[in-house]
């Protein structure tokens, strides 16, 4: 069912949903020939063909597809989803969710032993799969090695053996329903069931089940609407991957609810590209990636000499903004053109982002709102909105949410815990690890934070991450990393307790034109100058001790966040 926010309880008038059948029709009963959806049928073709996939076309083909996974018998069944994002991603979503199925979207890195371990781990009986997959499907259907049934191939057009055809079962599926079948209509979705199950990213060890139902990922989509407000027309390019509940509710979900064209990226190193190309107005991000633009931007700028007058400019433009005077687009319109002119407003969350690129984004006419959330929260539980932001914050709660501060110490930072629609079922099949983290219906998160007297919910760090001296004072790794990866030498940091009880750093830099031709001792010197720059900035007992240096990235989650326990094994001191 749905419901009417007031708009006085958020900024917007906005409609609640608790369930994806009230979710994908109400968005085509208000948006019905609107474009939903555009991609090219062969981005790597010299002149590609633009695909336009409107709101009736998206309804019709999920319809569709779900009828032809009911007639396979899969109804109360774990169907699988991994590719890269495309527009039959979020057609198989919808068709397993509507259908009263249980979707399981893995992530597209995974090596094969691992995508086996999880396909065990959650019991699908049918995978939905790219042609990128395609090898390992079948080698995986000729060992007989998962409990899976039904693979499905996005990209081919016939059966191939054991391989089902996703355009033949749409196609099939379409024949169903022209015969009159109402198997579809029939079925029944309790939205409060479990119909999501995530596997988190695992920064801090095995990565664990998580059971969402509809209510929760419906009920999060739909409450950012009360948020944050797009234009009509506009287009949002989804690039992070579909798999994790970011971008699959930030982007795909609350973008599709609003109302707008979601536009699919060629590929992490197509970004910028694809943004002038499409003429991208909204766009749902991490931190790396923000730092990736910033660095391009300034890099034009440096090359044309324009530092210093870029600088004056945004110093008036910030003095005009503050007296209700805003030409910031127009005195930064050549810097804009570069991300395609009409970028608007960049939602980011995962990590923190470095304060001089958000602000450097903001000076130039792009709102900057920070999200914050988990897996285990569907996953936004705070997020800065249009008319409420806060520099260091990442908003306000969710306004259906109940967020409170656990065991605050004098300055009022304690574990944040949360209490509301979005809260997750459980963790499948471990009760004992789902009863550590739901106590009395609060879910705690393990971040620690506070919030201030205007309701603003600042994070200042992971409860694990948090690394205890031998004299009891207590340190956040990040704090001291985001001052590390503020220097134009390091790419990246690591911060970690050593084996002899002094604070040590990995940094993570590249031969880039700045430490061309230099040696690796040379190099060392460099970056321990940086590192002596951050120490004078911090209190003795944060300072670095150990320096180690390195041009291997860093292991990281598919959202750029570092695996700790994985860094801590090939730590060198």
């Amino acid at each position: 069912m749905s419901q009417f926010v007031p708009q006085s309880n958020r900024i917007y008038e906005g409609i609640l949903v608790d369930n994806f059948r009230d979710l994908i029709s109400s968005a085509t009963n208000r948006f019905h020939d609107k474009i939903a959806f555009t991609y090219k049928k062969d981005p790597s073709a010299k002149n590609p063909e633009y695909i336009n996939i409107t709101y009736s076309k998206h309804a019709q083909d999920v319809k569709a597809f779900s009828s032809q996974l009911l007639h396979l018998g899969l109804e109360g069944k774990k169907v699988a989803i991994i590719s890269h994002n495309k527009y039959q991603w979020p057609v198989s979503y919808m068709a397993i969710n509507t259908g009263n199925m249980i979707a399981v979207p893995l992530d597209y890195l995974l090596p094969e032993n691992e995508i086996v371990n999880l396909l065990n781990r959650s019991k699908a009986e049918a995978i939905i799969f790219d042609s990128t997959f395609l090898k390992i499907f079948k080698n995986i259907a000729k060992n007989n090695s998962t409990s899976l049934k039904y693979f499905i191939c996005m990209d081919l057009e016939e059966n191939d053996n054991e391989i089902l055809s996703f355009n033949k079962l749409l196609s099939d599926g379409y024949k169903l329903l022209e015969s009159g079948d109402t198997t579809y209509d029939n079925i029944k979705v309790d939205p409060e069931k479990m119909s999501i199950l995530l596997f988190t990213s695992g920064t801090t060890g095995m990565s664990k089940a998580v059971m969402l139902s509809q209510k929760n990922i419906c009920s999060n989509a739909s409450t950012m609407t009360t948020l944050i407000k797009y234009k009509e027309g506009d287009k949002v390019l989804s690039f992070l991957p579909l798999h994790h509940t970011f971008e699959c509710t930030a982007t795909y979900l609350f973008a599709y609810f609003s109302g707008f064209n979601i536009c699919y990226c060629d590929g992490l190193r197509h970004i910028q590209k694809n943004m002038v190309e499409y003429g991208i107005s909204g766009l749902v991000c991490v931190p790396a990636v923000l730092e990736v633009m910033y660095r391009q931007i300034n890099k034009v700028i440096k090359q044309k000499h324009l530092s210093i007058p870029v600088k004056i400019l945004m110093g008036i433009s910030n003095v005009l903004y503050a007296c209700h005077i805003d030409v910031r687009r127009k005195l930064f319109k050549s810097i804009l053109e570069q991300l395609g002119g009409k970028l608007r407003v960049i939602v980011y969350g995962a990590a923190s982002a470095d304060p001089k690129i958000t602000k450097f984004f903001n000076s130039i006419g792009i709102s900057m709102l920070q999200g914050y959330g988990l897996t285990e929260t569907s996953p936004v539980i705070a997020c800065e909105s249009d008319k409420y932001t806060r520099l260091g914050s990442v908003g306000r709660p969710l306004f259906n949410e109940d967020v409170k501060i656990i065991n605050p110490d004098e300055n009022g930072v304690g574990e944040i815990t949360v209490k509301g629609p979005n809260v997750m079922l459980g963790y499948y099949e471990e009760p004992q690890k789902t009863d550590e983290v739901l106590i009395d219906g609060y879910f705690h998160t393990g971040d620690l934070g506070y919030i201030d007297n205007d309701g603003y919910l600042f994070v200042t760090g992971r409860l694990k991450d948090m690394i205890v001296l031998n004299n009891g004072k207590k340190i956040f790794p990040q704090e001291i990393e985001l001052l590390l990866n503020d220097s134009e030498y390091i790419d990246d940091s690591f911060v970690y307790l050593a084996r002899d009880g002094k604070l040590s750093c990995k940094l993570i830099y590249s031969t880039n034109e700045l430490l061309a031709n230099k040696s690796e001792e040379e190099i060392f010197d460099i970056l321990k100058q940086e590192v002596k720059k951050v120490n004078e900035k911090t209190p003795t007992y944060k300072n670095i001790k150990n320096i180690e240096i390195s041009t291997i990235p860093l292991i990281k989650t598919t959202t750029q966040k570092t695996k700790r326990f994985e860094e801590m094994k090939i730590v060198k001191f």
